[in-house]
Protein backbone atom coordinates (compact mmCIF):
# COMPACT_ATOMS: atom_id res chain seq x y z
CA UNK A 1 0.00 0.00 0.00
CA UNK A 2 1.48 3.29 -1.08
CA UNK A 3 0.16 6.21 0.94
CA UNK A 4 1.52 9.34 -0.63
CA UNK A 5 0.64 13.02 -0.85
CA UNK A 6 -1.30 13.65 -4.05
CA UNK A 7 -0.56 16.86 -5.94
CA UNK A 8 -3.84 18.71 -6.39
CA UNK A 9 -5.09 18.60 -9.98
CA UNK A 10 -1.76 17.51 -11.55
CA UNK A 11 -2.07 14.04 -13.18
CA UNK A 12 1.35 14.21 -14.86
CA UNK A 13 3.23 14.93 -11.64
CA UNK A 14 1.19 12.37 -9.67
CA UNK A 15 1.98 9.68 -12.22
CA UNK A 16 5.67 10.45 -11.89
CA UNK A 17 5.53 10.31 -8.10
CA UNK A 18 3.48 7.10 -8.12
CA UNK A 19 6.06 5.39 -10.33
CA UNK A 20 8.84 6.42 -7.96
CA UNK A 21 6.98 5.00 -4.98
CA UNK A 22 6.04 1.80 -6.84
CA UNK A 23 9.70 1.26 -7.78
CA UNK A 24 10.62 1.43 -4.09
CA UNK A 25 7.78 -0.94 -3.17
CA UNK A 26 8.67 -3.69 -5.63
CA UNK A 27 12.26 -3.59 -4.38
CA UNK A 28 10.91 -4.79 -1.03
CA UNK A 29 9.45 -7.86 -2.76
CA UNK A 30 5.86 -6.66 -3.02
CA UNK A 31 3.61 -8.78 -5.28
CA UNK A 32 0.51 -6.59 -5.05
CA UNK A 33 0.64 -2.80 -5.27
CA UNK A 34 -2.26 -0.72 -3.91
CA UNK A 35 -2.65 3.01 -4.64
CA UNK A 36 -5.06 5.47 -2.97
CA UNK A 37 -8.30 6.99 -4.26
CA UNK A 38 -8.14 9.63 -7.02
CA UNK A 39 -4.35 9.40 -7.02
CA UNK A 40 -4.01 11.16 -10.38
CA UNK A 41 -6.07 14.29 -9.61
CA UNK A 42 -6.92 14.48 -5.94
CA UNK A 43 -10.22 16.16 -5.12
CA UNK A 44 -9.89 18.87 -7.77
CA UNK A 45 -13.53 18.24 -8.60
CA UNK A 46 -14.34 21.55 -10.27
CA UNK A 47 -11.73 20.87 -13.00
CA UNK A 48 -12.63 17.25 -13.71
CA UNK A 49 -14.00 18.06 -17.16
CA UNK A 50 -10.50 19.30 -17.99
CA UNK A 51 -8.28 16.75 -16.21
CA UNK A 52 -10.35 13.52 -16.07
CA UNK A 53 -9.01 10.55 -18.04
CA UNK A 54 -11.15 9.70 -21.11
CA UNK A 55 -12.39 6.12 -20.59
CA UNK A 56 -9.39 5.70 -18.23
CA UNK A 57 -7.23 5.08 -21.30
CA UNK A 58 -4.11 6.82 -20.02
CA UNK A 59 -4.26 5.28 -16.55
CA UNK A 60 -4.80 1.82 -18.00
CA UNK A 61 -1.72 2.18 -20.21
CA UNK A 62 0.38 3.41 -17.29
CA UNK A 63 -0.76 0.72 -14.85
CA UNK A 64 -0.36 -1.97 -17.51
CA UNK A 65 3.23 -0.82 -18.07
CA UNK A 66 3.90 -0.93 -14.32
CA UNK A 67 2.37 -4.40 -13.88
CA UNK A 68 4.35 -5.89 -16.78
CA UNK A 69 7.60 -4.16 -15.92
CA UNK A 70 7.64 -5.39 -12.34
CA UNK A 71 5.52 -8.55 -12.67
CA UNK A 72 3.08 -7.36 -10.01
CA UNK A 73 -0.66 -7.13 -9.54
CA UNK A 74 -1.89 -3.54 -9.24
CA UNK A 75 -4.96 -2.32 -7.40
CA UNK A 76 -4.78 1.00 -9.19
CA UNK A 77 -6.47 3.05 -6.51
CA UNK A 78 -9.07 5.04 -8.37
CA UNK A 79 -8.96 7.71 -11.04
CA UNK A 80 -11.39 10.27 -12.44
CA UNK A 81 -12.72 8.54 -15.56
CA UNK A 82 -14.49 10.59 -18.23
CA UNK A 83 -17.53 8.97 -19.82
CA UNK A 84 -19.94 10.49 -22.34
CA UNK A 85 -22.45 11.19 -19.57
CA UNK A 86 -20.00 12.51 -16.96
CA UNK A 87 -17.12 11.53 -14.70
CA UNK A 88 -16.89 8.49 -12.44
CA UNK A 89 -14.49 7.63 -9.63
CA UNK A 90 -13.10 4.35 -10.96
CA UNK A 91 -10.87 1.63 -9.52
CA UNK A 92 -8.66 -0.25 -12.01
CA UNK A 93 -7.16 -3.68 -11.31
CA UNK A 94 -4.33 -5.10 -13.42
CA UNK A 95 -2.83 -8.59 -13.38
CA UNK A 96 0.87 -9.39 -13.64
CA UNK A 97 0.63 -9.54 -17.43
CA UNK A 98 -0.62 -5.97 -17.53
CA UNK A 99 -4.18 -6.94 -18.40
CA UNK A 100 -7.13 -4.99 -17.02
CA UNK A 101 -9.10 -7.58 -15.05
CA UNK A 102 -11.57 -5.37 -13.19
CA UNK A 103 -13.13 -1.92 -13.11
CA UNK A 104 -15.34 -0.60 -10.34
CA UNK A 105 -16.81 2.90 -10.13
CA UNK A 106 -17.68 4.22 -6.69
CA UNK A 107 -21.31 3.51 -5.83
CA UNK A 108 -21.78 5.77 -2.81
CA UNK A 109 -21.01 9.43 -3.44
CA UNK A 110 -19.96 11.51 -0.43
CA UNK A 111 -22.07 14.65 -0.30
CA UNK A 112 -19.97 16.23 2.46
CA UNK A 113 -17.14 16.63 -0.09
CA UNK A 114 -19.51 17.54 -2.98
CA UNK A 115 -18.96 14.30 -4.91
CA UNK A 116 -22.62 14.17 -5.89
CA UNK A 117 -22.23 17.51 -7.70
CA UNK A 118 -19.36 16.44 -9.95
CA UNK A 119 -19.41 12.64 -10.18
CA UNK A 120 -21.76 9.95 -11.45
CA UNK A 121 -22.33 6.90 -9.28
CA UNK A 122 -21.11 3.55 -10.59
CA UNK A 123 -23.18 0.56 -11.63
CA UNK A 124 -20.43 -2.07 -11.45
CA UNK A 125 -20.09 -5.15 -9.29
CA UNK A 126 -17.33 -5.05 -6.69
CA UNK A 127 -16.12 -8.66 -6.97
CA UNK A 128 -13.18 -9.96 -8.99
CA UNK A 129 -10.70 -12.83 -8.96
CA UNK A 130 -6.96 -12.26 -8.68
CA UNK A 131 -4.52 -15.16 -8.71
CA UNK A 132 -7.44 -17.55 -8.07
CA UNK A 133 -8.38 -15.63 -4.89
CA UNK A 134 -11.86 -14.14 -4.70
CA UNK A 135 -11.59 -10.43 -3.95
CA UNK A 136 -13.67 -7.25 -3.97
CA UNK A 137 -12.82 -3.58 -4.33
CA UNK A 138 -14.40 -0.56 -2.65
CA UNK A 139 -13.76 3.17 -2.55
CA UNK A 140 -13.68 5.25 0.64
CA UNK A 141 -17.29 6.14 1.63
CA UNK A 142 -18.41 2.65 0.54
CA UNK A 143 -17.19 1.24 3.87
CA UNK A 144 -19.99 3.03 5.73
CA UNK A 145 -22.47 0.71 3.99
CA UNK A 146 -22.01 -2.75 5.54
CA UNK A 147 -24.75 -4.30 3.43
CA UNK A 148 -22.78 -3.43 0.28
CA UNK A 149 -19.61 -5.04 1.65
CA UNK A 150 -21.56 -8.10 2.90
CA UNK A 151 -22.88 -8.70 -0.62
CA UNK A 152 -19.33 -9.43 -1.80
CA UNK A 153 -18.53 -11.58 1.23
CA UNK A 154 -21.59 -13.72 0.57
CA UNK A 155 -20.36 -14.07 -3.02
CA UNK A 156 -17.14 -15.57 -1.66
CA UNK A 157 -14.69 -12.65 -1.43
CA UNK A 158 -11.79 -13.35 0.92
CA UNK A 159 -9.89 -10.07 0.50
CA UNK A 160 -11.53 -6.64 0.43
CA UNK A 161 -9.40 -3.88 -1.08
CA UNK A 162 -10.34 -0.35 -0.03
CA UNK A 163 -8.81 2.80 -1.53
CA UNK A 164 -9.49 6.17 0.00
CA UNK A 165 -8.91 9.87 0.56
CA UNK A 166 -10.16 9.73 4.15
CA UNK A 167 -9.87 13.04 6.05
CA UNK A 168 -7.81 13.22 9.23
CA UNK A 169 -10.63 14.58 11.47
CA UNK A 170 -12.54 11.29 11.05
CA UNK A 171 -9.56 8.91 11.00
CA UNK A 172 -10.84 7.05 14.09
CA UNK A 173 -13.95 6.13 12.10
CA UNK A 174 -11.67 4.78 9.35
CA UNK A 175 -10.00 2.26 11.65
CA UNK A 176 -13.16 1.21 13.49
CA UNK A 177 -15.24 0.77 10.35
CA UNK A 178 -12.54 -1.25 8.61
CA UNK A 179 -12.06 -3.54 11.60
CA UNK A 180 -15.81 -4.06 11.79
CA UNK A 181 -16.00 -4.94 8.09
CA UNK A 182 -13.18 -7.47 8.54
CA UNK A 183 -14.70 -9.09 11.64
CA UNK A 184 -18.29 -9.31 10.43
CA UNK A 185 -17.30 -10.63 7.00
CA UNK A 186 -14.43 -12.81 8.25
CA UNK A 187 -12.10 -11.59 5.55
CA UNK A 188 -8.93 -9.61 5.04
CA UNK A 189 -9.29 -5.87 4.56
CA UNK A 190 -6.47 -4.10 2.74
CA UNK A 191 -7.08 -0.36 2.93
CA UNK A 192 -4.85 2.32 1.37
CA UNK A 193 -5.44 5.94 2.34
CA UNK A 194 -3.61 9.05 1.11
CA UNK A 195 -1.76 11.56 3.26
CA UNK A 196 -1.14 15.28 2.93
CA UNK A 197 -3.63 18.04 2.19
CA UNK A 198 -5.53 19.87 -0.51
CA UNK A 199 -7.11 23.36 -0.35
CA UNK A 200 -10.06 22.09 1.67
CA UNK A 201 -8.98 18.91 3.50
CA UNK A 202 -6.19 17.23 5.45
CA UNK A 203 -5.96 13.47 4.98
CA UNK A 204 -5.13 10.91 7.63
CA UNK A 205 -3.10 8.09 6.10
CA UNK A 206 -3.13 5.13 8.51
CA UNK A 207 -3.34 2.54 5.73
CA UNK A 208 -4.27 -0.80 7.23
CA UNK A 209 -4.19 -4.53 6.66
CA UNK A 210 -6.64 -6.32 8.95
CA UNK A 211 -7.02 -10.09 9.19
CA UNK A 212 -10.30 -12.07 9.43
CA UNK A 213 -10.16 -11.97 13.25
CA UNK A 214 -10.07 -8.18 13.11
CA UNK A 215 -6.42 -8.03 14.14
CA UNK A 216 -4.32 -5.25 12.60
CA UNK A 217 -1.48 -6.89 10.68
CA UNK A 218 0.09 -3.67 9.40
CA UNK A 219 -0.62 0.02 9.90
CA UNK A 220 0.77 3.20 8.41
CA UNK A 221 1.29 6.53 10.11
CA UNK A 222 0.30 10.01 9.02
CA UNK A 223 3.14 10.60 6.56
CA UNK A 224 4.20 9.27 3.18
CA UNK A 225 5.29 5.64 3.35
CA UNK A 226 4.96 2.14 1.98
CA UNK A 227 2.95 -0.19 4.20
CA UNK A 228 3.46 -3.93 3.64
CA UNK A 229 1.93 -7.14 4.94
CA UNK A 230 1.53 -10.79 3.98
CA UNK A 231 -1.92 -12.25 3.38
CA UNK A 232 -2.77 -15.89 4.07
CA UNK A 233 -6.12 -16.57 2.45
CA UNK A 234 -6.29 -20.00 4.16
CA UNK A 235 -6.89 -18.09 7.40
CA UNK A 236 -10.20 -16.91 5.97
CA UNK A 237 -11.36 -20.51 5.56
CA UNK A 238 -10.21 -21.34 9.10
CA UNK A 239 -12.06 -18.41 10.68
CA UNK A 240 -15.24 -19.08 8.72
CA UNK A 241 -15.20 -22.69 9.91
CA UNK A 242 -14.56 -21.72 13.54
CA UNK A 243 -17.45 -19.24 13.66
CA UNK A 244 -19.93 -20.18 10.89
CA UNK A 245 -21.53 -16.77 10.47
CA UNK A 246 -22.55 -17.37 6.87
CA UNK A 247 -24.19 -20.69 7.71
CA UNK A 248 -26.06 -19.22 10.67
CA UNK A 249 -27.52 -16.21 8.85
CA UNK A 250 -31.35 -16.16 8.85
CA UNK A 251 -32.17 -14.54 5.55
CA UNK A 252 -35.87 -15.38 5.88
CA UNK A 253 -36.02 -12.77 8.67
CA UNK A 254 -33.84 -9.97 7.31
Amino acid sequence: MIQFDIIYGDPKENEKRAEEWITKAVQTGAEIIVLPELWTTGYDLTRLDEIADQDANHAIRFLSYIAKKWNVHVIGGSIAEQYEDGVRNTMLVMNQQGELIHKYSKLHLFQLMDEHLYLKEGQDKAEFTMDEVNCAGFICYDIRFPEWIRKSAVSGAKVMYVVAEWPAPRIDHWRILLQARAIENQCYVVACNRVGADPKNTFGGMSLVIDPWGEIVAEGGSGEEIVTATIDDDLVNEVRKRIPVFVDRRMERY
